[in-house]
């Protein structure tokens, strides 16, 4: 199991740490399984620096998908698309 390390603005980190938010939304520009750990990372963006504060989950479930996997890639990058908790 990996260990993956991302930043987070402190809006993000709030509603992580409350439990409001259980779902991350990112670039798939890393490898991720079930089971991993991502540890979340406080970023203040205005002074562009780490605040040290961390929140650790383990990945339950992922989903990875390109723009056209829908055959909507013109609508999608007009109108945008939610993420959905439920």
């Amino acid at each position: 199991m990996a260990i993956i390390k991302k930043k987070t603005w402190s809006k993000d980190f709030e509603l992580i740490k409350s439990k409001k938010k259980r779902f991350e939304f990112r670039l798939a520009d890393f490898k991720v399984k079930q089971g991993d750990t991502l540890i979340l990372e406080e970023w203040d963006p205005k002074k562009k620096e780490y605040t040290g504060r961390k929140i650790q989950r383990k990945v339950k479930f992922f989903l990875k998908f390109n723009l056209n996997d829908f055959g909507q890639k013109r609508e999608l990058e007009k109108k945008g698309f939610y993420i959905i908790q439920f």
